[in-house]
C-alpha cells in the first residue's frame, strides 16, 4: 500500500502540501512496514528477502564468510532502520508501532548486538578477523559502515536511549565502537565512519587517538574535487551528498569545530558550495535522478540539505534555501513512497521503484535500502527551524521563461545538468568515468550519455524483436509478444558475436566482418575471412573536456585498457547541447579501423501500451512514442536522426526497465564500410526529446535543425567546425579542435 499523507498544508507547502507532521506520518508508515515482519520483541530487523543471487548473505560462499555476512545483516538491519526510528523517537518518545514500544526495542537491540555472548552479538573488528583467520590484516567489514549509522542515531535519540543506559552498558557499547573506530577502513568515504565513531566516543568522554582522527580527516579533505563534490574512488556519485556532505557537518558539530577548526571550516565551505547548485540537480517535482551506484538508497540524496542546515551558519550566504530544501526533500520522498510497487512485504524493494535486479550490487542485503532513512534525519531539526517554517519555493523553476533551459556545468566533478522548463525534467551528463571493459553494471550506472529524472536508466535490452526503419517509405509496426523466448535467446547469442545490439543512452560499436589475414594490434588477434562481426563494445571510459559556447564536449572509448595505446582503441568524440525538451547530439567518429556498425539508443520508454508514430522532414527521420508509465502518467518520447545516420528503429524489451516490466528503446544505426578514405559521414546528428503529456510535439521541436554546414568539401564533418543552424534562428558551432589538450579523467 502506498503512503498517503493525512496532514497537508498547501499554504506553507504550495508544491507538495507536506509539513513536519506529514513527515512524521511517513516515518510511522515506514516503521509499520518493518515491524509487521517482526513477530517477537527479541528478534532482529531481518526482513523478507526476494533476491538471493546477487545480495548477501551469499549462499554459495564458505561457511565462515556466511557467518560474517549474517551478523553484518543483523547489524545493518538494526542501524539503517534506526535512521528512521531515531528521529521518530526523538519527536514521539512513547512511540508504539505494531504493539512494540520503539524506544525500548532499539535500546534493547543496540545493547544486545554489542554484548559478547548474546545471541545477537555481531562481533568486534577483532572477532571478525578471528573468524576469517587473520588472512588480511587490512581487511574491512560491513560492520564499520553500520557503526557510523549507530552513533548518529544514538545522538539523534540521545535523551530517549543513550542517556538511559547505565555506565556499565555504555562502556560495553563504547568498547564495541572503539574496535571499529581505530581499525582498518576502506580509503574512500568509509574514513568518515571511523571519524564519527571516534567523535562520538570523544564527545561522551572516552579516549580516542587524535592522530588517527586527523589522518582520516586530512584524507577526506584531500578527496575534494570542487563545487561541493568529492571524488570517491574513480567516480563521482551521490556518496558526495549522502556521505561526505552529511557526515562532514555532523563531525564538525561533534569534534571538528572544537578540535580541528581548519578542517571543519573547509568542510563547511564545501557543503555551502554544494548548496549553490545542488537544488538544480533535482527536477521541477523534486525528483532524484537514477545515477551512480547504490540506487536502492533513493531519496537519501536529499540528506545533504539537512547536513548543511544543521551547521551553525557562520557563512549564511552559502547556506541552503530552507524553503527549497524542504520542497525538494518532500518531492523526492513522494517520488518513491507514493508508488504501490515501492515496498516488498512492507519494506523498500531492492530497486529504484519496485524490485529491479540490474541495479542491485553484491554489497547489499534485504535491509540495505533503509539507508534512505537518512532523508528522515531532517526530523531532528526542531519544529521552529526554517527548514520547517519557511514557505516552499521551487527556486530555478520559478524563474525560467517559457521553453528556457538552465545549464550548470561543473568541471571538478565533471557534471553538467540542465533544467528544462518545457517538460520539468533535469538531465545529467557526466564525465571522468573509468570502468573495466565488460563491467555492464558500472557502465549503466556511470557511462550513459544522459541521465533523466523522469526516465531512469535501462539495462541491456532483452530484445525479442528489433524494428528497423532504413528509408522514409518503410513503416513502423508494433511487435507482438509471440516468440519471446526464441528471440530472447537469439539476442543473447548476438551479444557473443553476431547481429543486433542496442543500449539505451549508449553507443554500441561492433567491428567486422574482418578481412582475410587482418591483424588487430588492439587485441593481438588475427581475423579470418567470413568470421562475421566481433562482439559489441561499449564505452567504459569517458573523458571530460567541458563546455564551450554552450556545447558540452567529452570523449568515450570502447573497451579502453591501459595495455593498448589509445589510438588503437575505437572512440567517439561527443558534442551535445540542450534544447527545450531534451538534448541534441553532434558526435564525431574517432575510429582507427573499419568496417564497423554503430547504434545509439534513446532512453528506455515504459511500455504499458505504446503508440508508435513515424514522421519525416526532408532527409530527417523521427519516431514518436506515446504511452504511460507504471502509475498511469502520460509519457511521450521522440528520437530524430539527421546526417550520418542510416537507420532509425525500435526494440522492445522485458525486465530491463526500472519503472515497467516491458519497455521500448528507439535507436539509430549506421555503418562505415571502408577502412580508409571514401569520406563517409564522420558526424552523427540526433536528438531525443521527451514530454510528460500526449500533446503533440511541434514541427520545429521534432525537427529543429534548419541547416548543417561542414568545413570539409565533402560535407562529412571530417575536420573543422560544424555549424548547426536551428529553425528558431539560433546557431551552435561544434568544433573539436583543441580537445586533445584538455581532456580530463
Amino acid at each position: 500500500m502506498k503512503f498517503e499523507p493525512k496532514t497537508l498544508d498547501f499554504e506553507l507547502s504550495p508544491y507538495t502540501g507536506l509539513t513536519r507532521e506529514s513527515w512524521l506520518e511517513a516515518g510511522r508508515y515506514m516503521l509499520e512496514g518493518i515491524f509487521r515482519n517482526i513477530d517477537d520483541f527479541q528478534k532482529p530487523v531481518v526482513m523478507p528477502r526476494k533476491e538471493t543471487e546477487i545480495t548477501y548473505p551469499h549462499l554459495k560462499d564458505s561457511e565462515e564468510a556466511q557467518t560474517v555476512q549474517r551478523t553484518a545483516e543483523v547489524f545493518e538491519g538494526l542501524t539503517r532502520s534506526f535512521f528512521i526510528a531515531a528521529p521518530m523517537i526523538g519527536n514521539v518518545p512513547d512511540l508504539t508501532v505494531c504493539g512494540y514500544p520503539i524506544a525500548e526495542y532499539y535500546k534493547n537491540q543496540v545493547l544486545r548486538v554489542c554484548t559478547r555472548g548474546d545471541a545477537l552479538y555481531v562481533g568486534t573488528y577483532e572477532d571478525q578477523q578471528e573468524i576469517t583467520g587473520h588472512t588480511d590484516p587490512y581487511r574491512t567489514f560491513q560492520q564499520t559502515v553500520e557503526t557510523c549509522a549507530l552513533v548518529i542515531c544514538l545522538w539523534v535519540s540521545k535523551k530517549q536511549i543513550w542517556d538511559t543506559y547505565t555506565k556499565a552498558e555504555k562502556d560495553v557499547i563504547a568498547g564495541f565502537l572503539d574496535s571499529y573506530a581505530h581499525a582498518s577502513t576502506v580509503p574512500q568515504n568509509w574514513r568518515l565512519f571511523n571519524m564519527l565513531d571516534m567523535a562520538f566516543l570523544h564527545m561522551e568522554g572516552y579516549p580516542v587517538e587524535k592522530d588517527v582522527m586527523r589522518d582520516h580527516a586530512q584524507a577526506i579533505l584531500a578527496y575534494y574535487a570542487g563545487d561541493g563534490w568529492y571524488r570517491d574512488g574513480h567516480s563521482f556519485d551521490y556518496y558526495s551528498c549522502w556521505a561526505f556532505n552529511v557526515y562532514g557537518p555532523i563531525w564538525n558539530l561533534w569534534y571538528g569545530y572544537e578540535n580541528e577548526p581548519y578542517i571543519a571550516k573547509r568542510f563547511e565551505e564545501n557543503s555551502n558550495r554544494l548548496m549553490e547548485t545542488y537544488g538544480d540537480f533535482f527536477d521541477r517535482d523534486g525528483w532524484t535522478n537514477m545515477w551512480g551506484r547504490s540506487n536502492i538508497y533513493r531519496n537519501a540524496a536529499t540528506s545533504a540539505f539537512d547536513g548543511n542546515l544543521m551547521m551553525p551558519g557562520g557563512m549564511p550566504e552559502g547556506r541552503a534555501d530552507p524553503g527549497r530544501a524542504r520542497r525538494i526533500s518532500s518531492g523526492s520522498l513522494m517520488q518513491f513512497l507514493s508508488r504501490e510497487d515501492f515496498l516488498y512485504q512492507g519494506v523498500p524493494a531492492l530497486g529504484f521503484y519496485g524490485q529491479f535486479s540490474p541495479l542491485v550490487q553484491g554489497y547489499s542485503c534485504a535491509e540495505s535500502p533503509f539507508w534512505l532513512g537518512k532523508a528522515f534525519l531532517c526530523l531532528h531539526l526542531p519544529a521552529d527551524h526554517p527548514f520547517w517554517t519557511a514557505k516552499e519555493n521551487n527556486g530555478t523553476w520559478e524563474e525560467l521563461g517559457e521553453g528556457e533551459v538552465k545549464v550548470t556545468c561543473l568541471d571538478g566533478p565533471a557534471l553538467c545538468f540542465s533544467n528544462h522548463q518545457a517538460n520539468g525534467e533535469t538531465i545529467l551528463r557526466t564525465g571522468k568515468v573509468v570502468k573495466q571493459p565488460g563491467d555492464e553494471h558500472g557502465m549503466w550506472n556511470y557511462s550513459k550519455l544522459c541521465y533523466n529524472t523522469k526516465y531512469p536508466w535501462e539495462a541491456a535490452p532483452r530484445a525479442y524483436a528489433p524494428e528497423l526503419v532504413r528509408s522514409p517509405e518503410e513503416s513502423v509496426c508494433a511487435c507482438s509478444d509471440e516468440g519471446l523466448g526464441e528471440n530472447a535467446a537469439r539476442s543473447e547469442s548476438a551479444d557473443k558475436g553476431g547481429g543486433f545490439c542496442v543500449e539505451a543512452q549508449q553507443y554500441v560499436l561492433r567491428d567486422g566482418p574482418l578481412p582475410e589475414g587482418y591483424h588487430d594490434a588492439g587485441n593481438g588477434k588475427s581475423g579470418k575471412a567470413g568470421s562475421g562481426l566481433r562482439a559489441p563494445e561499449k564505452a567504459n571510459v569517458t573523458f571530460w573536456y567541458g563546455q564551450r559556447d554552450g556545447v558540452l564536449y567529452r570523449r568515450q572509448f570502447f573497451g579502453y585498457n591501459l595495455e593498448t595505446e589509445c589510438h588503437w582503441i575505437q572512440a567517439m568524440n561527443l558534442a551535445d547541447f540542450a534544447v527545450p525538451y531534451g538534448i541534441l547530439r553532434a558526435d564525431r567518429l574517432r575510429l582507427y579501423k573499419a568496417p564497423v556498425t554503430v547504434t545509439l539508443g534513446s532512453y528506455g520508454f515504459p511500455d504499458n501500451g505504446t503508440e508508435v508514430i513515424k514522421k519525416t522532414c526532408g532527409n530527417a527521420k523521427a519516431i514518436i512514442l506515446k504511452g504511460t508509465d507504471a502509475t498511469g502518467c502520460e509519457k511521450q518520447m521522440a528520437m530524430t536522426v539527421y546526417d550520418g545516420w542510416q537507420g532509425l528503429g525500435l526494440v522492445r524489451s522485458r525486465g530491463t526497465n526500472p519503472d515497467s516490466e516491458k519497455s521500448v528503446i528507439l535507436y539509430a544505426s549506421m555503418e562505415r564500410k571502408k577502412h580508409y578514405g571514401g569520406f563517409e559521414p564522420y558526424v552523427l546528428i540526433s536528438q531525443v526529446i521527451t514530454k510528460e503529456s500526449h500533446e503533440d510535439f511541434g514541427g520545429e521541436e521534432l525537427f529543429p535543425v534548419a541547416e548543417v554546414i561542414c568545413a570539409d568539401p565533402e560535407g562529412c564533418g571530417s575536420f573543422g567546425p560544424v555549424v548547426i543552424r536551428m529553425k528558431d534562428g539560433s546557431e551552435k558551432v561544434v568544433d573539436f579542435d583543441g580537445m586533445e589538450g584538455r581532456l580530463m579523467l
